[in-house]
């Protein structure tokens, strides 16, 4: 009886003609059979050989001459072969996984959220050294410039940072910021409001930052009074206003 064509030529490791390729690894030179992953993919497919050999257009023979390590499919046939078990031409001739693409993770808005409220603390205290140790008008301005800096990168994290740390960024971020950022524009507000009005003096140039000292104790308490409530009211809503979003159903 005439044998059936060979799809191609065996591979010749150690002087055997045997279907296997030689693949590396971290331990050295690990042989792994073609054979053995067609017939493991077969198999998982649940098909026969025959219905297998229909369905890539060869013959139930040469499906078995693949899998008992008789020959080894050509070329075209390996393509066909990773078509039809949706794997790679890799994994059938040397075992190799695709390697999964890791998704880039988005940057933790957390941080942008420190470092826009460490901006604003900074820019509260570089305004109020400036204006203690050099009394100029920029000391407010410097303040302002800085504090809208950190302001800035906390926006940026809430439009570039990981949706899962954006709610505890913003809650961190307004609960700390409620304090500094009104801080450089209420000193002002109260100063002129003080000297202006209250005091009747035409002296406008008290752009301070900051508490100014020789205004009277009792207005000036008291406006400050007003200041801390607002921020500790202010404070609260925030938090319970958080609590009731993580609390809602669904």
């Amino acid at each position: 009886m005439p044998q059936p064509a060979v799809d191609s030529n065996p591979v010749t490791i150690g002087g055997t003609a045997t279907a296997i390729f030689g693949t590396m690894t971290r331990k050295g030179v690990s042989f792994v059979s073609i054979a053995d992953r067609i017939r493991n993919l077969r198999k998982a497919r649940g098909i026969s050989q025959e219905e297998f050999a229909d369905q890539i257009g060869v013959s139930r023979q040469a499906v078995s001459k693949w899998e008992s390590e008789q020959s080894t499919p050509d070329i075209d046939k390996i393509i066909l072969i990773s078509d039809f078990f949706g794997v790679t031409t890799d994994y059938l001739l040397k075992g190799v996984e695709p390697q999964p693409q890791e998704t880039r993770r988005k940057p933790d808005a957390v941080i942008f959220s420190i470092i826009g409220t460490a901006l604003n603390i900074i820019g509260v205290i570089a305004a109020i050294w400036i204006w203690y140790e050099q009394r100029r008008p920029l000391a407010a301005a410097v303040g302002l410039i800085l504090m809208t800096v950190g302001c800035v990168i906390f926006a940026i994290g809430q439009s570039v940072g990981d949706s899962e740390t954006k709610a505890k960024a913003k809650k961190q971020f307004w609960v700390m910021n409620v304090w500094t950022l009104p801080f450089i524009p209420f000193s002002m507000i109260i100063n002129v409001t003080v000297r202006l009005f209250l005091l009747g003096r035409r002296y406008i140039g008290v752009l301070v930052p900051s508490f100014l000292f020789g205004n009277p104790f009792a207005i000036y308490g008291l406006l400050w009074l007003v200041y801390v409530v607002i921020c500790v009211i202010v404070d609260i809503m925030i938090i319970k206003s958080i609590s009731l979003i993580k609390n809602k159903p669904g």
